[in-house]
């Protein structure tokens, strides 16, 4: 994507040695990128405001999952006169409910203002962005798992590990108690798809607590809140070596509300994969490809998907002034190095090449939100219609959707500007992951970063992000709910009215916050009711019925 030049330009400082070590076509008038001019006292004043109210939705977030948040059947808090409470009550569930939800829309206006705050993205924004990050983040280190259950499933693979277990051929239903520890009925038979390196992580996290699931969700949010710190640390960089304002890039992927919640509250492990994949592409990119190699390789150890990027750090360590001579030369070098160190681990852990046959697999099942399972289910209903059989459509078009993005991976590697190589692999990532059969809301956040830095303008790109990002957010909210058995009357109309309150929160944000319809201006439609709505009407008028 290509970023909006501005008319005039400032010298832009980097780190020492950092310019020298920069791809050849990155160091070309890098002296040069645009720098809004330093923000008034009152800008200054008003970037405390939307600070202040992520704060407030960031509270709200994890006030309400103590209600409706996930927790283990044998977790102490579960008798908790007040947890008790608020979980077993209807009174308490559907208020814990209303919090949850207003938080995160509390928590999205306020992302959208601190744009709008630092809409010139000055010396001082980054600052600004980051003290938000932070800021957002630290109520959610506290609160119960939320839009995802996955954490309980690290701590079953943890006791697999211990158990002497293979979690590439074992799920967790073989082990005694298994669901009292939290884990979704999905995991009992599935092997796990996480790479060795975060076998290990879970292994050490069950060793340092034992069966406690409260402590094992604290320290797993510990370890990806480290990953929300690669990302804050690694995407201004990279952001700049591509002449894109850093702390917008870190803005629209850092501080978004979908990236805090999904990567912090639900302690997903994929935020660790993400923070070290930006880091090896910048280290890569700057020419320090020893270092982009094992950070990669890393990255694959936690969950193999991103080894669709791994051709790429070869590139860019060959410098976009290659030939291909010298190209294939540091592709033979980085397939040595990756390989090297994830035999090693295989052999420390025994579990060999196992996580190759998740790089290879192409999951089970399918979802609607991915072009395959869309697909899927509307050939499923023709079929149907005609009493035809519908068992074979979906194993199909899953091999065709991987044949198809291995072909776009492909032509990605060999073809495009060398100047473009990051934007190239984003694409790549897009590929591989938008023609799988199941796209999970957080799948967003591992392509959202490699755009970023590239440059997302400020037209339909920048409102797609809005969108796509409400739209997970809203979706979250609603079907991740935790509702004990006896209330199962109540689960269906709390999501709805969970839905509900996401739909009236979007509207307004849309159309009648006086503050944030104008990021909206000309690309929602508009009606004269509306407009009559948000001003009323004009002296000596009456408002039309």
């Amino acid at each position: 994507m290509r970023k909006v030049r501005a008319a005039h330009r400032r010298p832009e400082r980097f780190e020492d040695g950092e310019r020298e070590k920069m791809a050849p076509d990155m160091r070309k008038d890098s002296a040069a990128r645009p720098v809004a001019d330093a923000p008034s006292a009152t800008d200054r004043r008003a970037s405390f405001n939307p600070l202040w109210q992520g704060l407030v939705g960031s509270m709200m977030i994890a006030l309400g999952s103590f209600g409706v948040g996930w927790l283990a059947s044998v977790s102490p808090m579960n008798r908790n006169p007040l947890l008790i409470a608020i979980r077993t009550e209807y009174a308490g569930v559907i208020t814990s409910t209303v919090v949850l939800t207003l938080g995160c829309w509390i928590l999205f206006r306020a992302w959208l203002r601190l744009g709008q705050v630092n809409a010139g993205w000055g010396p001082d924004s980054l600052k600004a962005v980051k003290k938000a990050v932070w800021t957002w983040s630290a109520p959610m280190l506290l609160a119960l798992p939320i839009f995802s259950r996955d954490v309980f499933a690290y701590i079953g693979q943890g006791r697999l590990v211990d158990a002497g277990q293979d979690p590439y051929v074992t799920g967790i239903s073989s082990l005694n108690n298994w669901f009292q520890l939290g884990t979704d009925i999905t995991w009992a038979q599935d092997e796990t798809p996480y790479g060795p390196l975060f076998l290990l992580l879970e292994y050490w996290v069950f060793r340092a607590v034992g069966f406690s699931p409260d402590l094992s969700v604290l320290l797993f949010r510990l370890i990806a809140f480290a990953g929300v710190i690669l990302c804050l640390v690694y995407v201004p960089k990279l952001a700049a070596l591509h002449h894109v304002s850093g702390a917008k890039a870190a803005w629209i992927t850092v501080a978004n509300p979908l990236f805090l919640i999904s990567f912090v509250a639900s302690a997903h492990n994929d935020a660790v994969m993400v923070g070290l994949a930006v880091a090896a592409t910048y280290y890569a990119a700057t020419r320090r490809g020893v270092l982009a190699v094992v950070l990669m390789t890393a990255s694959i150890g936690i969950k193999p998907i991103t080894m669709v990027l791994l051709p790429f750090i070869g590139l860019l360590w060959a410098g976009t002034d290659a030939k291909w001579p010298r190209k294939i030369l540091y592709w033979c070098y980085t397939l040595a190095l990756f390989a090297a160190i994830m035999l090693a681990v295989g052999l420390a852990n025994g579990y060999g090449i196992g996580w190759l046959k998740v790089m290879l697999g192409t999951g089970t099942g399918s979802v609607l939100f991915a072009p395959v399972g869309a697909l899927n289910a509307l050939l499923s209903g023709i079929f149907d219609a005609f009493s035809l059989p519908t068992n074979w459509i979906l194993p199909v078009l899953k091999i065709g959707g991987r044949l198809l993005s291995v072909v776009l991976v492909l032509v990605l590697i060999f073809k495009g500007k060398p100047s473009h190589l990051v934007q190239r692999m984003a694409l790549a990532f897009t590929a591989l992951v938008v023609l799988s059969p199941i796209v999970q809301p957080w799948y967003l956040l591992w392509l959202l970063p490699f755009f970023a830095v590239t440059g997302i303008r400020d037209d339909w790109q920048i409102v797609w992000v809005y969108f796509t990002t409400a739209f997970f957010i809203a979706f979250g909210a609603a079907d991740q709910l935790f509702i004990w058995q006896f209330l199962g009357d109540l689960d269906p109309w709390v999501k709805h009215l969970s839905t509900g309150i996401s739909w009236v929160a979007m509207f307004y944000l849309a159309y009648l916050d006086p503050r944030t319809r104008t990021l909206f201006t000309g690309l929602v439609p508009s009606k004269q009711w509306l407009r009559v709505l948000r001003s009323g009407p004009k002296k000596d008028e009456v408002a039309p019925s």
